[in-house]
């Protein structure tokens, strides 16, 4: 979620009123901005998508819930010593957290282990430990409609007889030292992106908010007046058409078995009507066609921790493969592939196959990938329901990733085409009339450089290394991951590197390469990615001959705030993933908007991008999907490109040679093995490619104007990247939700004063 006091103040049309009260204080409220800290409850992309669409919902006026997990230990902090990564406990918690209230009203238990028992009554599942959810309600504010949402996030709590009640006369202070192990279920975030760890904490962790969340709808429902009681017994009916539950990829996936739990166990409905009211209330988004991603559970630790559930697993799945039998009479193979239990070595339930069949909407999140996952990731899945497959490209919210991190810039937007585009962000394309105004072309260059000249003071304050504003900034932030190719662009590094010191008198666009973001700290090779990007980088701005015509800064502890400084200063924005890798990326987005220029693969959104800025408006390089297939079909030769490509060659044998690492040679062998003989992800293949590209941005970089003209023609292309839009399309086509633009009175205004919102409908 980042920081919430500036993105408050903004959503409530507060901040000049706010700036101007701190200010007679004698206070600076960027100071005070600065001691908040971020709420990093998430890992990358996935978790910053969930925060952008809980304040698109609030600002479109859905009544909508974020739900989650309090963790008192979110995302590392990330600090570099020595050129390593060093991960530190991040301690959000410790001054307290005043967005929050505590709602100890509506805790929950969850229950965990125990055994099944069966009777003419049905299944009961006896014997459990119970742990206590405690909810904690952080407001969600929409944008300048009185409208404020809720994110509840659960706490984990052991009751007070937790190992008392147990003919437990022995030690009582061991007993309530133990609590601790029930409320660890909250204590920290698994820092894995993009990486299944099948650990029974993780799985512990799944279940408690899917089981809370679960329980707290119900409570919803049966209160309102559609849970109607037919004497003793709630209809739930129309339970689909008053509860839509979208699963943020596979990690809630246990909540489809709950919800039957609950529906048969407890509410005594029929199977088949509880399966029928269970997928019209769920919709499935994936986020990732990489297979070390997704999740399979092994079956003896869901038998343990969750008997029953795995028992209603068992069910669905048999009554899923009858199904497919009935229409592929004789096909094995496919019954096999297409099983929710993955059978061979350790049995394991492949918990995206339980999304599809659970759900009744499956959806990708760029054009690209919903090809990918309807034509290979889950094919079969979609010859049998190809109406249940759809595609909503991300997006990402225009108040944190334009008005409040370049207010410069989204200034003279609003000077040009009004204020409105704020809520319809689609308006930007009026932009487009002043794409030739030597004026407008003239500001928006203006506002670039005085967000470059107080970013390099930020960067020469906290790495003490003298930045040339007028350098292009060259960013590539976000997880550190091998399919991400942060490697592509540091071996551009060391070609640059080596240019510059073979004819130091030859005319060179000086560049600020900076390169930010976390390695999850079991994943080797990303850390050694981030040691090389280090040691590149103590060669080069310690190098005479180079001087400030090229300087490489790793950005320590990449995250939400940071973010916010580095976007709006940015000149070229690298987006480099294999095609067919990176889902769709909103780093990518947040760049266009705030008029940086993008190098990239096609892959992702980078697609869309190009298709709506015009594909000449992007520096788009190196193979298609296609490519990739055709490349591993004949199959993949690395040294085939080293042998041919000089610059490339040299590149490999000074980091082979320990001319990066002249203390320990052989110091960076694993990654160069790696690029050698397993590099899933072709580096050396797109090498050249990438090279060539980025002599053609050095070359437009030089021309201020026709670069600050492109810059134009992707912020006005910028529109459809709006979370905004991509909510529109959840609500019309998966929930069945109207958005409302009514503005809710103020609470110091009579009932009956809304007025029509610009775009609005009078109340």
């Amino acid at each position: 979620m980042g920081r919430t006091l500036q993105n408050t103040m903004i959503n409530l049309g507060l901040q000049n009123a706010c700036d101007e009260a701190v200010y007679q204080l004698g206070l600076d409220m960027e100071e005070l901005e600065e001691i908040e800290e971020d709420a990093g409850l998430g890992n990358g992309g996935l978790g910053r998508l969930a925060a952008c669409f809980l304040d698109s919902m609030a600002t479109l006026g859905l009544a909508a819930y974020g739900y989650g997990i309090r963790y008192e230990y979110g995302i590392f902090n990330q600090k570099i010593r020595d050129g390593w990564q060093v991960e530190e406990a991040d301690d959000w918690l410790r001054h307290g957290n005043p967005w929050e209230k505590a709602r100890p009203e509506y805790m929950l238990p969850v229950h965990f282990y125990g055994r099944v028992e069966h009777s003419a009554m049905g299944a009961k599942w006896v014997d459990t430990q119970v742990v206590l959810a405690l909810p904690y309600d952080t407001p969600v504010p929409g944008y300048m409609n009185n409208t404020v949402n809720t994110m509840r996030l659960w706490s984990a709590r052991a009751p007070n007889d937790f190992n008392l009640r147990d003919f437990n006369v022995g030690d009582y202070i061991q007993a309530v030292l133990d609590r601790n192990l029930a409320e660890n279920i909250s204590r920290v975030l698994y820092p894995n992106d993009n990486f299944f760890e099948g650990k029974e904490l993780r799985l512990k962790q799944e279940y408690f908010v899917v089981a809370a969340t679960l329980q707290d709808i119900i409570r919803r429902f049966k209160a309102s007046k559609f849970g109607s009681t037919d004497s003793v017994r709630t209809v739930f009916d129309s339970f689909p058409d008053q509860v839509a539950i979208q699963l943020n990829d596979t990690h809630p996936a246990m909540a489809i078995p709950e919800l039957m739990r609950i529906f048969v166990d407890i509410e005594k409905l029929p199977w088949n009507k509880a399966w029928d009211i269970t997928k019209k209330t769920f919709a499935y988004t994936n986020h990732t066609v990489l297979p070390e991603a997704l999740e399979r559970w092994p079956v003896d630790l869901v038998e343990k921790l969750l008997p029953r559930h795995l028992q209603i697993i068992y069910e669905i799945n048999q009554k899923h493969l009858d199904h497919i039998a009935s229409l592929f009479p004789n096909d094995v193979d496919r019954l096999r592939r297409m099983s929710l239990i993955e059978e061979g070595g350790t049995k394991r339930i492949n918990m995206a196959h339980l999304c599809i069949v659970g759900s009744h909407a499956v959806n990708g999140v760029a054009k690209i990938h919903s090809e990918i996952v309807k034509t290979q990731v889950f094919e079969d899945f979609a010859e049998l329901e190809p109406e249940k497959f759809q595609n909503k490209t991300n997006g990402i919210t225009p108040r944190r990733w334009l008005l409040l991190c370049n207010p410069g810039l989204a200034e003279l937007i609003a000077e040009k085409i009004g204020e409105d585009y704020v809520r319809d962000l689609s308006q930007l394309a009026k932009l487009h009339q002043f794409v030739d105004d030597d004026l407008f072309i003239r500001e928006v260059a203006k506002v670039k450089q005085e967000n470059k000249v107080k970013f390099a003071l930020y960067l020469e304050k906290e790495y003490k290394v003298k930045i040339n504003p007028s350098s292009m900034f060259d960013v590539h932030v976000k997880r550190i991951h091998e399919y991400k190719r942060q490697l592509m662009n540091c071996l551009h590094i060391i070609t640059m590197y080596n240019r510059i010191r073979r004819d130091p008198t030859k005319l060179f666009v000086p560049r600020t390469v900076i390169i930010g973001g976390k390695a999850a700290p079991g994943y080797h090779m990303a850390k050694m990615i981030i040691k090389l990007i280090n040691a590149v980088a103590h060669v080069v701005n310690n190098d005479p001959v180079v001087g400030s015509k090229l300087k490489v800064i790793f950005l320590e502890n990449y995250r939400v705030s940071l973010a916010e400084k580095v976007i709006p200063a940015t000149d070229l924005s690298e987006q480099i993933s294999t095609a067919g890798t990176e889902a769709s990326g909103t780093g990518n987005m947040k760049f266009m908007l705030n008029g940086a220029l993008t190098i990239g693969t096609m892959d992702g959104a980078n697609v869309e991008m190009a298709e709506e800025a015009g594909e000449e408006n992007l520096f788009i390089f190196g193979m298609r999907v296609e490519d990739v297939t055709e490349l591993d079909r004949e199959g993949y030769n690395a040294k085939m490109f080293y042998d041919r490509l000089p610059e490339l060659r040299q590149a490999i044998d000074q980091i082979t040679s320990g001319f990066f690492s002249p203390e320990e040679p052989d110091l960076f062998k694993d990654v160069v093995n790696m690029l050698f003989h397993h590099d899933r992800f072709k580096v050396f293949a797109d090498y050249e490619a990438y090279v060539q590209c980025q002599e053609k941005v050095s070359e437009l970089y030089l021309n201020s104007k026709a670069w600050t003209k492109k810059v134009i023609r992707n912020i006005a292309a910028a529109g459809k990247f709006s979370s905004d839009r991509t909510i529109k399309e959840y609500a019309r086509d998966i929930w069945h939700v109207e958005p409302s633009d009514l503005k809710i009175p103020a609470p110091n205004e009579p009932r009956d004063a809304a007025e029509k919102t610009p775009n609005g409908t009078a109340a």
